[in-house]
């Protein structure tokens, strides 16, 4: 499939932004997303540029860091592949699921974190598909009893309106795009490698059915080639997208049982297909049941059951009662916490947020303009209460503000 730079590509500056810190950084990168999610794309990228940047973040991208990323690559990645870079900033962006890869890294988990931007290919919609997904995983070396349950169910839950993540290796992977396929439903191919580089080679032409009716995706900027630990580190991604992750079949030690561990440390239920006893690739299955690791599920009726109440839990907890201070973030957010029904100077302030004097003296006005706070004669302080809810502003996005790179938002 060929695609254009539009409406959905526009090479914004926010977008080239992240092109660029996904070129210089290998994933996960927790360190520099951090920084970014702190200061803000551009920001970021101008900062590791300059090498003005902590530590941490330059130990992630010194390597690489003189690397750059054109809009013309962008667009001739649109054009040659028809691929696209969904960034935060996009409607399509699933940003309730990959929260919980924010949250295991906050509570020190190695090596969890959110993307940068994602690489993807494909017709579907990102948002839309994570709606309601389960992810299916399996040995390469499957048997013909693995891949006759990862197709049958594919297709049944698909059936359902299921979409089926998976990582497109040979084997159960593949049996479930198949499936999926098959039933006419929506299927997400996570790569361990950029989307042009066409591995695994036997599976091109599964890959680019997979474009038609659903979603390929990857992290990694266009040329990077596979390796083993890219594929371990694809697999929080196929563990985070989805309500839950089914192990068709696995040995004791395989990627499957990577995704299944990373499953269970972002909080998503892992099932698991029991299999022969005397099988070898049903032993990490059966190792999974035994440990209490996994539910042990015998039909896609019984997965349908779990991701169909997940789906419910999920799409409740997307769409909370909203807050006006939802949208404050970086220094803005931190300036308004520090905040309190007492006034307070603003060194004070400055001190309780750990935000420069400098910048909570821009911040404070914006913050009073908005709503969110007020001067007083002893300082400065929290805005009294709002009112009815009807009465509540309504949001609308500024292209500046204090911090640079800081989405703020100002109502009105």
């Amino acid at each position: 499939m060929r695609t254009t730079v539009g409406a959905d590509m526009r090479v914004t500056e926010e977008r080239l932004a992240r092109a660029y810190l996904l070129r210089v950084a290998e994933p996960p990168a927790p360190a520099l997303a951090a920084f970014a999610a702190t200061h803000g794309p551009v920001e970021a990228a101008e900062r590791v540029r300059r090498r003005d940047v902590p530590s941490t973040v330059a130990r992630e991208t010194e390597a690489r860091a003189h690397l750059t990323v054109s809009s013309a690559d962008i667009e001739r990645a649109a054009a040659e592949q028809g691929a696209r870079l969904i960034t935060p900033e996009d409607d399509e962006w699933p940003e309730w699921p990959l929260l919980s890869l924010t949250v295991a890294g906050s509570r020190g988990v190695r090596g969890m974190s959110a993307p940068i931007a994602l690489w993807a290919r494909g017709r579907g919609s990102l948002d839309q598909a994570v709606g309601r997904a389960v992810t299916m995983v399996g040995s390469r070396a499957s048997s013909g009893y693995g891949e006759h349950i990862a197709s049958e169910w594919a297709y049944e839950l698909v059936g359902e309106g299921v979409a089926v993540f998976s990582g497109a290796a040979y084997g159960i992977d593949a049996a479930a795009h198949r499936g999926a396929l098959a039933g006419g439903g929506t299927t997400v191919a996570v790569l361990g490698c950029a989307l042009d580089v066409g591995y695994p080679a036997g599976q091109v032409r599964l890959l680019e059915k997979i474009a038609e009716r659903g979603l390929v995706l990857s992290e990694y900027p266009p040329g990077t080639p596979p390796a083993r630990h890219r594929f371990l580190v694809r697999n929080r991604l196929l563990a985070a997208l989805s309500a839950a992750t089914v192990v068709v079949e696995a040995g004791l030690r395989s990627g499957a049982r990577n995704t299944a561990n990373t499953a269970r440390l972002l909080g998503r239920p892992v099932m698991a297909v029991p299999g022969p006893l005397t099988s070898a690739t049903s032993a990490g299955c059966h190792d999974l049941i035994r440990h209490e690791h996994a539910t042990l599920v015998t039909s896609s009726a019984e997965v349908l059951e779990v991701v169909g109440m997940l789906g419910a839990d999920l799409a409740d907890q997307a769409e909370p009662p909203g807050r006006a201070t939802d949208q404050l973030s970086g220094d803005t957010l931190r300036v308004h916490e520090a905040l309190s029904r007492t006034p307070k100077s603003v060194e004070q302030v400055a001190v309780d947020a750990g935000v420069a004097e400098r910048t909570v003296r821009a911040v404070l006005p914006e913050l009073e303009i908005d709503g969110f706070c007020e001067r007083t004669e002893s300082g400065w302080r929290l805005a009294t209460a709002r009112g009815d809810p009807k009465d509540q502003p309504v949001r609308r996005e500024s292209t500046s503000g204090p911090s640079a790179g800081t989405r703020v938002h100002s109502w009105c």
